[in-house]
Order: structure tokens, then C-alpha cells, then sequence
């Protein structure tokens, strides 16, 4: 799966609102800052964190967003869901369906399938939580 700027920053940005999860609203201008990225740019991929129920919001100048649910509630994989549509590393195995008129007959298609699976897996049971108690333990170290 080649992740596009969106699921990176996206990502970045969830764990980043993660790690202030219970001491209040986390502001774009904060998160832009931290990311070096556009507060315009952050704002488009928070609406899509929002829309998918993942991320809240408060407007107004003490205003900033916050997770909808607890970090240990929401999967790596959904984020990317929300961000990218597809976890998928080919066509073939997306669930959009595929373009591929080869799938069928591809001989590589089972190991794509099984990459798949496993990809998805480890999404699935990865938490924001997760990624943020791994990025504290990586700052700690100076890695």
C-alpha cells in the first residue's frame, strides 16, 4: 500500500490530537505548526477524520478538535479508511471492486490477497493509541 500525503499527514495529525486526549482541544495552527503543513491543508483532512466520527470539533478562538473516542477505541485502520477510501495494495484485492479484467486468471493475485490480509490485520488491531505510546517511547529515546 503506497500511502499518499492525505493517510500520512492524516495520521500524523490523529496521533499528534491523541497525545493531548483529556487535557482539552488540540488547534490547527498547533498541528500545522508541529507538521510543518498548511492549517488549510490539515483543515481538509480533519473534515474527513470528522465525517468519519473519528474526530470532534469546538469552534471559536479557545476552539481546536479533539478525538471523538477514546485513542485505544479507534484502529490505524480506520483512519486510513476515512483518509484514503482503501487499504488496498492493488486494484484487485480493493473493495471498490476491481479494474483488473485479469483477476480471475492473475497467478499472483493469491499472494496479493494474502499481503492484503495481513496489512489489514495489523491495521485493524493497531490503536492511535498504539502509534501515540510508540511515538512517546521513540521521543524518550531520541530515536
Amino acid at each position: 500500500m503506497m500511502l499518499s500525503t492525505k493517510g500520512r499527514y492524516g495520521l500524523k495529525a490523529i496521533v499528534d490530537i491523541a497525545l493531548e486526549y483529556g487535557n482539552g482541544l488540540v488547534s490547527v495552527t498547533r498541528l500545522a505548526e508541529k507538521q510543518g503543513v498548511s492549517e488549510a491543508y490539515l483543515e481538509q483532512l480533519i473534515a474527513s477524520l470528522k465525517k468519519a466520527g473519528l474526530v470532534s470539533s469546538v469552534r471559536g478562538a479557545a476552539g481546536g478538535y479533539t478525538l471523538a473516542r477514546a485513542p485505544e477505541d479507534i484502529s490505524v485502520y480506520e483512519v486510513l479508511r476515512a483518509l484514503e477510501k482503501t487499504t488496498a495494495i492493488v486494484d484487485c484485492v480493493g473493495t471498490e471492486g476491481s479494474g483488473c479484467k485479469n483477476a480471475c486468471s492473475c497467478s499472483a493475485r493469491p499472494l496479493w490477497l494474502k499481503l492484503q490480509g495481513k496489512i489489514d490485520d495489523v491495521l485493524r488491531t493497531t490503536t492511535v493509541k498504539d502509534m501515540a505510546d510508540d511515538y512517546i517511547t521513540q521521543m524518550e529515546r531520541g530515536l
